[in-house]
């Protein structure tokens, strides 16, 4: 048996190896929160009035992915298009990237019940149907810019037909895509409860 007598010289390396290696996670990990401290300040700065309003918390209401809520959906794909437009150097107007992704599902309305739901016109095709719905609703509650309303209305290109038509809808259609497929697999799990509607308007 063949015994390993350190000493103090290498113990001391040893530690200051795992020390330095500490630091290094240490830094990375407050780097990577001040990010998203960032995303957050963006997304508060430029949707504030759509974030404290209460029709689009009707959003809570309704199932997106999996158990995901079309409220936490347009959260997660708003703060990956900040992301997406920081990391590429994307060049994006950033207020009407983040309004654009926070309403590009503002249907309000449950797209897995058939028919049941008033606003489910096109209940076997909502893929094709609900970005005309969204842009209608938003257009009603909020004041658009051009591009907002391009990044509603073009997000689930190539199901418009029509491509987008600007850098922020080109953006927010593969945040989109990234979330969705994030969430349907099971990869972003819910953090906020299904709300119901009724019981909260009562």
């Amino acid at each position: 048996m063949n015994v390993v007598v350190l000493s103090v010289k290498d113990r001391n390396q040893d530690l200051m190896s795992h020390s330095s290696r500490y630091e290094i996670l240490a830094a990375k990990q407050k780097k990577i929160e001040e990010r998203r401290k960032k995303v957050h300040e963006t997304l508060h700065k430029h949707g504030q009035d759509i974030l404290l309003s209460s029709e689009f918390h009707k959003t809570k209401g309704f199932v997106q992915h999996g158990d995901m809520t079309v409220y936490e959906h347009c959260m997660n794909v708003a703060e990956r298009a900040i992301k997406i437009n920081r990391a590429l150097k994307t060049k994006c107007v950033e207020r009407d990237l983040v309004r654009g992704a926070l309403l590009h599902d503002y249907f309000l309305y449950d797209w897995h019940v058939d028919g049941k739901d008033k606003g489910n016109v096109h209940p076997k095709l909502h893929g094709f149907y609900h970005p005309s719905t969204a842009l209608k609703n938003a257009n009603r509650d909020f004041k658009l810019s051009p591009r907002e309303k391009d990044i509603i209305k073009k997000h689930m290109w190539p199901l418009t037909v029509v491509p987008p038509m600007c850098r922020e809808a080109w953006v927010v259609t593969l945040a989109d895509k990234y979330c969705s497929l994030m969430e349907t697999f099971g990869l972003h799990k819910a953090k906020i409860k299904i709300l119901n509607i009724k019981d909260d308007e009562s």
